[in-house]
C-alpha cells in the first residue's frame, strides 16, 4: 500500500510502525497483504541465513598438499592446490599425481568454512571444509567421486 503524495510505500512494514509514523490516521491493510514471519521452535523469529552463506571465515591462500581417494577403490593420488583467494573468490591450480590429465586451472569460492571448486577445464571438482591448516571433504574427476584431504 502507498500512502498518498508521500511515496511512502507500507507494504513491508509492521503495524505498529505504520501506527507510530501516521497515528491514528495511519493506512490499514487487509489480512491479504500481512506478513507472517516464519517463527522457529524457540518462538524467535528466523530471517534467511544470507549471513552465513556470504560471510568468509577461513583463508585458503597458499601450497596445500594432500590426496584424493576414489570411492571403492583402495588406491588414491596425491593432490597438490596452488591457491589465492581474494574476498570469497578463489583461483589456482590443482595437480594431481601420477594422474596429470586432471591438472589445471581451478575457480571457486569461500562460503564460511567451505571451499567449493570447479577445473573448468577437467571437470574436477570438490567440496572441502577448511579448519585451520587442514582442508577435508568431497572430490570428483570424470571417473567418480571420491574423499579429498590437504594440508597447508
Amino acid at each position: 500500500m502507498h500512502v498518498a503524495n508521500t511515496g511512502i510505500s507500507t507494504d513491508h512494514a509492521p503495524d505498529s510502525v505504520i501506527a507510530h509514523t501516521f497515528g491514528p490516521r495511519a493506512p490499514r491493510r487487509t489480512s491479504t497483504n500481512r506478513l507472517i514471519p516464519k517463527v522457529n521452535a524457540s518462538g524467535c523469529v528466523r530471517s534467511p541465513d544470507w549471513i552465513q552463506q556470504t560471510l568468509v571465515t577461513v583463508d585458503v591462500t597458499g601450497l596445500w598438499r594432500g590426496e584424493f581417494r576414489p570411492a571403492g577403490s583402495n588406491g588414491w593420488a596425491t593432490i597438490e592446490l596452488t591457491l589465492q583467494q581474494s574476498g570469497p573468490k578463489v583461483n589456482g591450480e590443482i595437480k594431481f599425481s601420477p594422474f596429470t590429465l586432471f591438472n589445471g586451472p581451478i575457480e571457486g569460492t569461500v562460503s564460511g568454512d567451505t571451499f567449493r571448486f570447479r577445473a573448468p577445464r577437467t571437470g574436477v571438482s570438490g567440496e572441502l571444509q577448511v579448519n585451520g591448516d587442514e582442508m577435508t571433504g568431497q572430490g570428483a574427476t570424470q571417473y567418480g567421486p571420491g574423499t579429498m584431504i590437504a594440508h597447508r
